[in-house]
C-alpha cells in the first residue's frame, strides 16, 4: 500500500500568509505544523514553536528565515517509512510529494498509527511473547517453525536491539493461551523475556504478587 492512500485533509498556507494567520489555523485544527504551498509546489513545513518565537508574526511567512525546513515523503513510499520519518522528526503531519516535487497532500501521525494498528494484527485477539536472543542466534525460520509445530500463527513480529546488545523479538500471536508455545520455546533454549496472554502460570502470578507486596511494604 502506498502512502498516498492515507492522505488526510490538512489545510495549507500560502507564502503570503502571516504568522498570526498560520497560528490561528493551527489552533483551529489542533496541529503543530502546517505545509506552505504555492501553485502546487511544496515550499516548507512551518512549526508552531517557530511562529511563537518569531518577532514579526504579522508579516508574511515568505519574509521569515525558517522556510528552509521541508521534510516530505514520496507518494510511492510505504506507511512504515512515513511513520519512521514522522517519529524521528516529531511531526504531527508529514507532506507527501510526487516525483516532480509537487505537493499532493499530508499524512498525519494519527492516521499512520491507525493504519499500523489495523494492518499489523495488533487489534485482533491473541497474546504477545517477547524473546531475548543473541544476534548471532537469531533465526526467523526456526522461530516460525516452532510456532507452526504448536499450530500458532505469528500475526506480527518486530525486532530491536536493547541496551545490552541483545535482540528482543516481539511476536503477536493468534492465541491468548500461551503456555504450550512458551514451553516449546524454552525446550529449544530460547529465553522468554515477557508473556502477555490470558493464561499465566501460577509461578508468574505468585511472582507478581510478591513484587506487589514488597512494593506495598516499602
Amino acid at each position: 500500500m502506498n502512502i498516498d492512500r492515507l492522505i488526510s485533509p490538512v489545510p495549507t498556507l500560502l507564502p503570503e500568509d502571516s504568522g498570526s494567520k498560520a497560528l490561528d489555523i493551527m489552533e483551529e485544527n489542533n496541529l503543530t505544523e502546517l505545509p506552505i504551498v504555492s501553485e502546487d509546489n511544496y515550499i516548507a513545513l512551518v512549526h508552531e514553536s517557530e511562529l511563537l518565537d518569531w518577532k514579526n508574526p504579522g508579516t508574511p511567512l515568505n519574509t521569515s528565515e525558517f522556510l528552509h525546513y521541508k521534510p516530505a515523503i514520496f507518494a510511492s513510499s510505504h506507511p512504515f517509512e512515513a511513520l519512521r520519518l514522522a517519529h524521528q522528526q516529531n511531526l504531527s503531519v508529514l507532506p507527501v510529494i510526487d516525483n516532480t516535487q509537487k505537493y499532493i497532500g499530508c499524512v498525519t501521525k494519527e492516521g499512520l498509527l491507525k493504519y499500523i494498528t489495523e494492518n499489523s494484527g495488533i487489534d485482533t485477539p491473541g497474546g504477545i511473547i517477547v524473546l531475548e536472543i543473541l544476534p548471532r542466534n537469531y533465526s526467523l525460520y526456526e522461530i516460525a517453525r516452532i510456532c507452526e509445530n504448536e499450530d500458532v500463527v505469528i500475526q506480527n513480529l518486530g525486532v530491536h536491539t536493547n541496551e545490552h546488545g541483545m535482540l528482543e523479538v516481539t511476536m503477536k500471536l493468534n492465541r491468548s493461551s500461551l503456555d504450550a508455545i512458551v514451553s516449546s520455546f524454552e525446550r529449544h533454549n530460547y529465553h522468554v523475556k515477557e508473556v502477555f496472554g490470558d493464561n499465566v502460570s501460577q509461578d508468574d502470578i505468585a511472582g507478581k504478587y510478591n513484587l506487589l507486596m514488597n512494593y506495598i511494604n516499602m
